[in-house]
């Protein structure tokens, strides 16, 4: 009866076993898009990399991507305030010829981000809200791990003007902490929600360990590029998108816009000090 015993209680922890090796199947995001592509999971060399993740996009969104040079190595750095606050900036004061890609919150969680991540091969900037990745923060390491790189947009998402510091800090704070939590780097930017801030916000932002907040001269919604100053985009700009249901669209236009100005995607945390 012993053995008889001791071979089930050998069966059970087997079977167990083999179950907590496994990676369970993640439910498909609420989207009319494409189901996720399965990628491969052994990085190949860029060129054949780009062509494998074009490949895994629809036939509609293959000639939408253009290809970019490598970005040049960043040159000057920001100059940031000696004051005890943030800088604050909405264009990164430079002649070379690149703009910034930034994308905020996280709600929507597109299953084509990850191949037009890796098929358009340059950097991008996201600012996350840490309630509106908590459902599912895998996605956002998987952007990550594909070149992205994660900054902060606070838990909630208040309008942060006009708040108290304690209140301020506690967003700006804890959006930092928690991102360190999920992804092993804690944020060094940050975008307040709506561009909303005041001198408090910078000051609780440097407290916080933020060395810049961050505004926008494009913005990108329904696959179109709103201008600020003129049509084109200009060195230095900052182009603000969202994770939102047509993502393909708004991600696409945006580097067609970078493209058409002869500007190249570079990595915004280059010119920060």
């Amino acid at each position: 009866m012993r053995m008889r015993a001791l071979a089930a209680a050998l069966l059970v922890a087997v079977v167990a076993g083999c179950g907590a090796g496994e990676h369970p199947v993640e439910p498909a995001p609420s989207t009319s898009a494409t189901v996720t592509p399965s990628l491969p999971t052994v990085t190949p060399p860029k060129p054949q990399a780009r062509a494998i993740a074009l490949s895994h996009l629809p036939a509609n969104l293959r000639a939408r991507v253009p290809q970019f040079a490598p970005a040049p190595p960043a040159t000057t750095k920001v100059q940031l305030p000696t004051d005890g606050t943030a800088g604050w900036f909405s264009r990164i004061p430079t002649d070379q010829k690149v703009a910034f890609i930034t994308i905020d919150d996280g709600w929507v969680k597109h299953p084509l981000a990850l191949p037009l991540f890796q098929a358009a091969d340059v950097p991008v900037t996201l600012f996350l809200q840490t309630n509106a990745i908590r459902s599912d923060p895998q996605y956002f390491a998987k952007l990550q791990a594909a070149g992205a790189t994660i900054e902060n947009h606070t838990i909630t998402h208040p309008n942060l003007e006009g708040r108290s510091y304690a209140a301020q800090k506690r967003e700006i704070c804890g959006g930092a902490d928690q991102l360190a939590g999920f992804y092993g780097r804690r944020p060094v930017l940050f975008r307040p929600p709506f561009g909303n801030h005041d001198r408090t916000t910078l000051k609780a932002s440097h407290d916080c360990g933020m060395k810049a907040a961050f505004f926008w001269k494009e913005t990108t919604n329904k696959g179109k590029v709103r201008f600020q100053e003129g049509p084109g985009v200009k060195p230095g700009d900052i182009i603000l998108m969202h994770f939102r249901d047509r993502f393909p669209d708004d991600f696409t236009a945006v580097l067609q816009a970078i493209h058409k100005a002869g500007l190249t995607p570079a990595k915004l945390e280059d010119y920060i000090p």
